[in-house]
């Protein structure tokens, strides 16, 4: 058995072994804005419930551990003592997963993740349209942990109004666990699908990639291609130039003759492969 003290391990090592030994952990796909009117969505694995009357849920943005900085949903709940938690199910698992890059405060998440901004009625954070449940809440407490990299601060959300998505409920007006298809956190870049297990999704590029409002409206509006997979797309480096497509092509003409529909189908085979460049540079040929 190996043992460890807290206080004679880095914080990184630390962080490391908690999360890798508890979970899954649920996500808290956390919705705020500030006192400018700007959104900001972002999640966190370190949320639960923890009342049922007063209905209350607790999530906690921890400070980053290699710099000790701290992130825009709690710069906004301070502001703004409201936020919006959406569900994450497996059919948005690579939007949210995009949603995590550090983009400049002000970016507008839901546009870079392709996701869809919701009026709430009762709160002035968006709730994501594609969660399959959506809790606005009142902020009523904010714990602060520690003031070191890797405190967590606890956010004390009370549920004010919830939001469930008929196509998740069963015949006595109950959430279906199979129909709700959840995800949750594990250790590194695995998560696991409630009906389905344990899988990989590599963590957003330490550089900021493409994102979803940078690509083709022909390739976002694909009837064919699935919010997963223009997530992987999303988090591709960099748009391929006029040079690579036209290098793809002549090594590819046998793609010349496909429909659209053939075209987007290849590309989401590719994308099931892990091929995302190919993928994309596919869908850009003759775009």
């Amino acid at each position: 058995m190996l043992t460890f003290d807290p206080k004679k391990v880095s914080t990184p090592k630390l962080h490391g072994l908690l999360l890798g030994a508890i979970g899954p952990r649920p996500i808290a796909f956390a919705s705020t804005i500030d006192d400018k009117g700007n959104p900001n969505l972002s999640p966190y694995s370190f949320f639960n419930v923890f009342s049922a009357n007063p209905p209350i849920l607790i999530f906690s943005p921890a400070r980053r551990v290699r710099d000790n900085s701290i992130k825009h949903t709690l710069e906004n709940v301070e502001q703004v003592k409201e936020v919006v938690i959406n569900v994450v199910n497996y059919n948005i698992v690579q939007q949210m997963s995009l949603s995590s890059t550090e983009y400049a405060k002000g970016v507008n998440e839901f546009e870079k993740a392709g996701l869809t901004m919701v009026k709430s009625d009762l709160v002035k954070p968006y709730r994501v349209g594609e969660s399959p449940v959506q809790f606005e809440c009142e902020v009523k407490e904010i714990i602060k942990l520690g003031n070191e990299g890797g405190a967590g601060n606890l956010i004390m959300a009370q549920v004010v109004k919830i939001h469930v998505n008929e196509n998740v409920v069963d015949r006595e007006g109950k959430i279906d666990q199979h129909k709700i298809d959840q995800v949750a956190r594990m250790g590194g870049n695995w998560y696991t699908r409630a009906t389905a297990g344990m899988f990989e999704v590599p963590k957003p590029l330490s550089s900021i990639g493409i994102a979803i409002d940078s690509l083709p409206k022909e390739i976002r509006e694909s009837t064919i291609l699935t919010g997963n997979d223009l997530g992987k797309l999303g988090n591709i480096a960099s748009l391929p130039t006029n040079e690579e497509v036209t290098a793809f092509a002549e090594k590819n003409k046998n793609f010349s003759t496909f429909t659209l529909e053939q075209k987007h189908q290849k590309a989401k085979e590719l994308l099931s492969q892990d091929r995302n460049t190919e993928a994309l540079l596919l869908l850009l040929y003759n775009t």
